[in-house]
């Protein structure tokens, strides 16, 4: 039985082998190509993002909706500029925190009196229109315990996390309140799920002793109050040596780096955590088409067999260097190598 993409992937959460393994390409940028548009006028207007989304599930054959714009958008909404390029992501501006003591005044922003965050809002809910419940609609939210990245910089916050315990702790209060809001707003508008984004609490970032005194703890209370699944996504981190910890944060799947082997991270999911990825994103550019069926193909051998495996990339977004036949190329070799039972082996 064909099932639909909703279907595919709640079968798949639940550890159990759906039709096919579960496609998620999280382009983003590559609907301003769909457009014919700058990628700055694309995230202008929500409409531009319903319509880019909608031609790449059809061409793509994509499992997922994905309603993220660009990741400076949380902290525009705190008053940050954006820096946009002809070709890649948006950057944040200069840092709305200058020095600690920023935060002793800092106020979080009003999710819904926000114009860069009323555009995803709008967004989800035509999206959600269109739609229905064929195809799950995936949202995101930056954690507390990373967005102070873009909000002060990462030597200053790092200095932050060490030199100033309470203030650190008010700047998680704060933004914890910023994450819930946002996350559950989007979920009122039809969001499916919330990708949770914390890189910070990568070991490859943070040590696991100091992520089970901060993120862990700032995860388990925030990710409580959101209202729907969440996907916790470490954004080409490691996260092999605290999948334990981050699965008692209360979330449902794991973006997991591509510098990690998939054997190895799908058994210390088992049960746990539905695996996601882990395609290389960077190395994706180059490709061949013969390549790309090559990894897709082996990725689906270590991770697929009893369900638990979303393929998609390691980063949470395509770059826009990925030329179309690539991404064509990639979901072709999914429906081929996909389909349960899957009875080859890397």
């Amino acid at each position: 039985m064909t099932m639909t993409s909703l279907q595919r992937v709640l079968t798949t959460l639940g550890h159990q082998e759906p039709d096919r393994v579960p496609l998620f390409l999280l382009v983003t940028m590559h609907g301003a190509k769909e457009l014919g548009l700058s990628i700055q006028e694309y995230f202008s207007k929500a409409e531009n993002v319903v319509e880019g989304q909608l031609r790449m599930r059809k061409k793509y054959r994509n499992d997922c909706i994905y309603s993220f714009f660009y990741a400076p958008i949380e902290v525009e909404a705190w008053g940050c500029e954006v820096i946009y390029r002809e070709d890649g992501p948006p950057n944040s501006g200069m840092p709305i925190i200058r020095k600690p003591e920023d935060i002793k005044s800092l106020e979080p922003p009003k999710v819904k009196e926000s114009p860069c965050l009323i555009k995803v809002l709008e967004a989800t809910q035509q999206l959600k229109a269109k739609v229905g419940d064929d195809a799950p609609i995936i949202a995101t939210a930056i954690s507390p315990f990373s967005l102070p990245v873009m909000q002060m910089g990462f030597d200053r916050y790092i200095e932050l996390m060490y030199e100033h315990p309470d203030l650190f702790e008010r700047l998680m209060k704060i933004n914890e309140e910023f994450c819930v809001e946002w996350s559950n707003a989007q979920l009122e508008s039809g969001a499916t799920a919330i990708c949770y984004f914390d890189p910070v609490s990568s070991t490859t970032v943070t040590p696991r002793e100091m992520y089970l005194e901060s993120g862990f703890k700032i995860a388990k209370r925030t990710i409580a109050r959101i209202k729907g699944p969440t996907a916790t996504h470490v954004a080409s981190g490691r996260s092999l040596p605290i999948i334990d910890d981050i699965s008692q944060t209360g979330t449902a799947v794991l973006g997991v780096s591509v510098l990690e082997d998939l054997t190895e991270v799908k058994a210390a999911c088992k049960g746990k955590l539905t695996v996601f990825g882990n395609l290389n994103g960077v190395e994706m550019r180059k490709w061949t088409l013969e390549q790309a069926e090559a990894i897709v193909k082996e990725a689906i051998a270590k991770a697929g067999p009893g369900g638990g495996y979303i393929l998609a990339d390691n980063h949470g977004e395509i770059p826009w260097q990925v030329p179309e036949e690539t991404l064509l190329a990639i979901s072709e070799a999914v429906h081929k190598w996909g389909q349960y039972p899957i009875n080859h082996r890397a």
